[in-house]
């Protein structure tokens, strides 16, 4: 109960700049951006736009979803690892990549666990659980229970948040 109030008595300060009771910053986004991690990226929405494509940018930092089966990376057979469009980051394997019939790219578990983040999603009247790129906080796609042995886990990735690099053949 006390830190419950030592935490609410923080988000106010945090949240009051004058005596009009304004937010610091453009509102709740500047205050997260402001309250996460450290380690993640800290670019404005003018940087990101200029950085990521449109749809990119819809996708990783609006939460979008791209049309199924129309993904650059849906069909790709090709080994290597998919990183993230927004940062680099090493996402996944194409070893653990499969063919879910979903029409997103699927894989059943990530590079590292420490690279990617989950959270609830109960937008569109759903439960779900999101899958977000730690470093930069772009929006994936989502992991469900139902994917294929070891994990049991299908990581559905909309492929305009990722970028891919081939491995090389020796």
């Amino acid at each position: 109960m006390a830190e419950h109030l030592a935490f609410n008595y923080m988000l106010k300060s945090i949240l009051i700049q004058d005596d009009r009771k304004e937010p610091v910053g453009r509102g709740f986004k500047s205050l997260w951006a402001h309250s996460t991690m450290k380690s993640k990226m800290q670019k404005s929405d003018t940087e990101w736009k200029t950085c990521l494509s449109p749809e990119e940018y819809r996708i990783l930092r609006e939460k979008g979803t791209e049309t199924p089966f129309t993904g650059k990376y849906y069909k790709n057979k090709k080994k290597g690892m998919y990183i993230c469009a927004g940062c680099g980051a090493e996402l996944f394997p194409s070893d653990t990549k499969y063919e879910s019939g979903t029409g997103w790219p699927s894989f059943w578990k990530p590079a590292k666990k420490e690279n990617v983040e989950t959270k609830p999603d109960n937008s569109l009247f759903m439960q779900r659980t999101e899958v977000l790129c730690k470093k930069c906080g772009g929006h994936l796609g989502h992991v469900f229970d139902d994917g294929p042995e070891p994990t049991g886990k299908r990581f559905c990735i909309n492929s305009a948040s990722l970028n891919f690099k081939e491995k090389k053949s020796k």
